[in-house]
């Protein structure tokens, strides 16, 4: 995977990138490193979501911004029915005739139905120290943004 990335930056003119590659839960950066901590459709396959968002906290200056773009729980009752037939009845059939792979697709429709509500992500990152947690739903709600700030000496 980072070698298609440094591929594409390369071929972008992205040459002075540091690739590093880390564990979520026990990241190889100092305290206080970055501005920006952003996580998209990852979080929900880590082990300790709660230790992912502790770190991501620890390596943030005061200030500094945390994203999570993932998979969440649809709002509308009625949509929310339709897409949970078509996630878990469709997205797999769909993974095999075009991946030929039912399991990796199967996963995922189980990974995203595991995952905290926004709510309950929410306290996992207000749980972590952040403060502004808050989100917005896409597409009511089958994705969403989370997103909080590191404030000086917490």
């Amino acid at each position: 995977m980072m070698e298609v990335g440094k591929s594409r930056a390369e071929e972008l003119g992205f040459s002075s990138i540091q690739w590093i590659e880390g564990n979520a839960e026990n990241l190889p950066f100092n305290d206080n490193s970055f501005d920006v901590y952003t996580i998209a459709f990852g979080i929900r396959n880590c082990t300790h979501i709660e230790k992912v968002v502790s770190e991501a906290y620890r390596v943030l200056r005061p200030w500094g911004r945390f994203y999570c773009l993932e998979f969440s729980k649809v709002e509308n009752n009625l949509f929310r029915n339709i897409y949970n037939t078509y996630s878990m009845q469709l997205i797999p059939v769909i993974g095999q005739l075009i991946a030929g792979d039912w399991n990796s697709y199967k996963y995922l429709v189980e990974s995203i139905r595991q995952f905290p509500n926004q709510e309950e992500f929410a306290h996992i990152i207000t749980q972590s120290k952040f403060d502004g947690v808050n989100w917005i739903n896409y597409s009511n709600g089958i994705v969403s943004v989370h997103m909080g700030y590191k404030t000086p000496s917490k």
